[in-house]
């Protein structure tokens, strides 16, 4: 009898990632995570951090989520750090902020260490194996890197779902909207 392929038996061939590629996805997730918390942030604080019943609970929440995405598998996976240092760097409380100067903090603290580690991307390092302690499974650093795009691209959908209910229409999001130069003016 013939083996059934299905999605979850089929390896689909490996995406085709350059390190350029890599670095304007990362340049795309930061421009992009960067209009939604302006966004954000100019509402009154007690509505960013109201629950609004998405899996993470409020839009302040959902930021730090995201942060921890890219943190998680950017700073810590990608490079190669232990599973003990990754289980210690997530007990830290900055991963936890209260605030919004305590976000920023974090969040600058996150985007350097995913620059580092992307900035430093080679052709060959692009497809070597990596292992996240959470993830079964075999992947490289091309699927780490496509992950965090898809995984922040899921978030921000669940915060323009959030928003839509309170009438609050969020940023532009797509790929060609955040990546566009301004168009110049026209002098009349």
């Amino acid at each position: 009898m013939a083996r059934r392929t299905t999605a979850a038996t089929s390896r689909a061939p490996p995406l085709s990632l350059t390190p350029a590629d890599a670095r304007a996805l990362l340049d795309y997730d930061r421009a992009v995570f960067d209009r939604y918390v302006r966004r954000i942030a100019r509402l009154p604080w007690r509505e960013a951090v109201r629950d609004r019943g998405t899996g993470h609970g409020s839009y302040f929440g959902t930021l730090v989520h995201i942060l921890h995405v890219h943190e998680a598998w950017l700073v810590y996976v990608v490079p190669g750090r232990s599973r003990r240092e990754i289980a210690a760097r997530f007990r830290e409380p900055d991963r936890s902020p209260r605030t919004w100067a305590e976000f920023r903090t974090y969040a600058e603290r996150v985007w350097s260490g995913a620059r580092r580690t992307v900035g430093g991307l080679t052709p060959r390092s692009i497809g070597r194996p990596v292992r996240a302690p959470w993830m079964p499974g075999r992947y490289t650093v091309r699927d780490a890197i496509v992950q965090t795009t898809l995984e922040e691209a899921h978030h921000l959908g669940e915060l323009i779902g959030a928003l839509w209910q309170r009438d609050t229409p969020p940023p532009a999001m797509t790929w060609i909207d955040v990546r566009r130069s301004p168009t110049p003016r026209r002098a009349r």
